[in-house]
């Protein structure tokens, strides 16, 4: 088999596997499970979650600040699991990408060693020396994307390893710093960035798309488009982290009765506010969600308006498909945001939302794909 070949549907897989634990994210999220394992990476010390009456009266007495939640603790695990699944999955597309170079295989190893030790360190409370190994764990692989002598799409499937392990110690920050917003929301925007780099790398080995001249003049548009995207999903991150969903109860277009009612965009983005507060339920007082919630509509009128010229543009260059495609999923994902306010959040739809986002985000990453100038050459 091919190099590319391997690579690429490895990271096919990846990718699908990274949707789930986005989505799956999302639901654990939004059904307010974040801390309902209050340790990290166990869960009341397990590796899967408590069951028994005696585990479970031995975690309340462990953690009494936590009392066990049976319906919520298992959402949390099974998520980490997931996450670690794909983790170990991006190790392997990283080994594959180098796997020529065995300087370069020794790195990755390496690397992988020491986000493990990381961990281990960290579990034990030596918090600097857990920093430092997994400093080691971020930078090797980036060292080894740079020096690595093929195209593009090996270099960053090399890479996305250092993000994953980036995103890992954000999934740990989110339990032990008690849901930081700022955190959260990296949190999400990580788990996005890997979906991406994985879809991006899939479809640039896998697919042999060869754009005309006016086709690739869309691609400064692809560009813009998912750099719009990514700062409504930031900002729907930040709604979500400091509880702003409802800040405008179900009005829509209104919010709470007013176009514009009173709002503290000052304090709505002050992002960071010191470690040691609980941010489960929001600390943001009405104006200041109310100010986040209005920037995330706004900023959501923008992203349609100009999407649906880029999926229009696509239309009448030839790629009909994917530009019906983009304009359907945008005109989904903007209705799905009107029912979530309408409808008072229910768990369905917000998680719908979440994963209608993923999937706007991957039709522009086909049509940066599409646009390309020519394939990256397969590797034997």
């Amino acid at each position: 088999m091919q190099a590319s070949s391997l690579t690429g549907r490895l990271a096919l897989a990846a990718a699908t596997l990274a949707f789930l634990v986005i989505v799956f994210g999302a639901f654990v999220r939004l059904s307010d499970a974040g801390l309902s394992c209050p340790d990290w990476p166990t869960c009341y010390g397990k590796a899967t979650w408590p069951g028994h009456e005696q585990e479970i009266a031995h975690a309340n007495e462990a953690f009494p600040q936590r009392p066990y939640e049976t319906h919520k603790a298992w959402r949390e695990q099974v998520h980490r699991m997931l996450a670690g699944s794909l983790g170990t999955l991006v190790l392997a597309i990283a080994l594959s990408a180098a796997w020529r170079r065995r300087g370069a295989v020794a790195a990755l190893v390496g690397a992988a060693v020491a986000a493990a030790i990381g961990v281990v360190l960290y579990m034990k409370g030596a918090y600097a020396v857990s920093v430092a190994f997994s400093a080691i764990a971020l930078a090797l692989p980036f060292l080894v994307a740079a020096r690595l002598p093929r195209p593009a799409p090996y270099r960053v499937a090399v890479a996305t390893f250092a993000v994953i392990v980036f995103q890992a110690m954000l999934g740990m920050w989110t339990v032990t710093w008690l849901l930081k917003p700022i955190v959260v929301m990296g949190h999400l925007l990580g788990g996005l960035l890997t979906f991406a780099l994985l879809a991006w790398v899939a479809l640039s080995l896998l697919t042999r798309w060869q754009a005309s001249p006016q086709q690739r003049a869309l691609r400064t548009m692809a560009v813009v488009s998912l750099v719009l995207l990514s700062l409504q999903i930031a900002l729907g991150g930040w709604t979500s982290a400091n509880y702003a969903a409802l800040a405008c109860g179900a009005d829509y277009p209104k919010c709470a009765g007013a176009w514009w009612p009173q709002t503290d965009f000052r304090e709505a983005f002050v992002l960071w506010r010191g470690i040691g507060v609980n941010y489960e339920g929001g600390v943001l007082d009405a104006a200041a969600r109310a100010a986040i919630q209005i920037a995330h509509r706004l900023v959501a009128l923008v992203v349609f308006v100009y999407v649906l010229a880029t999926a229009f543009a696509s239309w009448r260059r030839g790629l009909r498909g994917l530009g019906a495609a983009i304009a359907l999923l945008l005109c989904i994902q903007l209705g799905l945001g009107i029912a979530n306010v309408m409808l008072l959040l229910p768990l369905p739809v917000a998680t719908a939302h979440n994963a209608g986002a993923v999937l706007l985000l991957l039709s522009l990453i086909v049509l940066l794909v599409r646009t390309r100038r020519q394939a990256p050459p397969a590797l034997t």
